[in-house]
């Protein structure tokens, strides 16, 4: 077998199509970017997607290809390949995506959840490259998360292991989605810091970055502001210390567009955890932010083709 030159890495969101050609040591060797036209339906998502990766293989050759790994959010059945659970991509509920990319490309293709390839991208190459096993939450509109255990992700069961967003923080919380109250992400993810902001008169169609800028002023508004940062570091505090209690890692990263707002909700999110957890308290583990930024679930999509080809290697 010859030797592997190149994975192929494709990030599928609600907005965006992204690939890219990553060598072995993480260096990325080219990369093509776009929609995702939903508008134009399911099978013209899945052909863009298809084209992609043939652009690339024919760029970098087809001998030098280790796999082709392709994330998206939502739950994931593993064994089946099955999107059942999105509300980004609606139209792929129940669809044998990895299966049909794969009959048309003639070349197996990996399916992952794209907070679990971005936990993988960090242990790959970005912060966690220094610990085996880590956990990573995924701050944005809800908040996703990925277990990686001796340097593999953690799926459970079927495929829906780390949704950690819907881990209960407060019995009594606010009502969320999935059915229940409380859910993390209904107190420290990107759409919470606007509900609150609501809440608290600082706009009605303010971002989460307003937000933060506003904290950063002064007077009432600003301290207002501040006050929402510090519930949400509560937040993730307590789900942070019931991590560190049940699995004991070195190390949880924290990725999505709250970070810059980092000065604010570390320090009570760290006083919660050393509260909540006695490991914490008595132990060097440690909290910090992800080093990709977006392109996390990119890079962990192609370790998926890197680590396919040493399974088939040494199987």
């Amino acid at each position: 077998m010859s030797e592997a030159r190149y994975s192929i890495g494709v990030d599928l969101g609600g907005t965006n199509l992204r690939a890219a050609a990553i060598a072995p040591d993480g260096s990325v060797l080219s990369r093509l970017s776009g929609t995702t036209n939903l508008h134009a339906g399911r099978d013209a998502v899945v052909m863009d997607i298809v084209e992609s990766i043939r652009n690339l293989r024919v760029t970098h050759g087809d001998a030098g290809l280790a796999g082709v790994g392709v994330v998206v959010p939502g739950f994931i059945e593993m064994k089946k390949g099955l999107i059942v659970g999105s509300n980004n991509l609606p139209q792929f509920e129940g669809y044998p995506v990895r299966d049909e990319i794969s009959r048309i490309l003639g070349a197996p293709v990996i399916l992952e959840n794209d907070a679990n390839a971005a936990a993988l991208g960090e242990k790959w190459i970005g912060a966690g490259r220094d610990v085996d096993s880590l956990v990573l939450l995924t701050l944005g509109t809800g908040i996703g998360g990925g277990i990686i255990v001796d340097g593999r992700i953690l799926h459970g069961e079927v495929g829906m292991a780390g949704e950690i967003g819907h881990t209960t923080v407060y019995p009594d919380g606010n009502p969320c989605g999935c059915g229940s109250r409380g859910c993390l992400e209904k107190h420290a993810s990107a759409t919470a810091i606007t509900a609150m902001a609501r809440l608290m008169q600082l706009g009605e169609n303010v971002t989460a970055a307003d937000v933060y800028k506003i904290a950063q002023g002064e007077g009432e508004s600003a301290k207002r502001a501040r006050r929402i940062f510090e519930s949400m570091g509560e937040a993730l505090g307590i789900a942070i210390g019931n991590l560190v209690n049940i699995f004991n890692f070195p190390l949880y990263l924290l990725s999505g567009g709250p970070l810059p707002a980092w000065d604010l909700f570390a320090p009570p999110m760290t006083a919660e955890a050393e509260r909540r957890s006695f490991t914490f308290r008595n132990t060097k583990t440690r909290i910090e932010k992800a080093t990709l930024g977006g392109d996390a679930g990119l890079f962990g999509a192609a370790c998926l083709g890197l680590e396919a080809l040493q399974r088939r290697v040494v199987g």
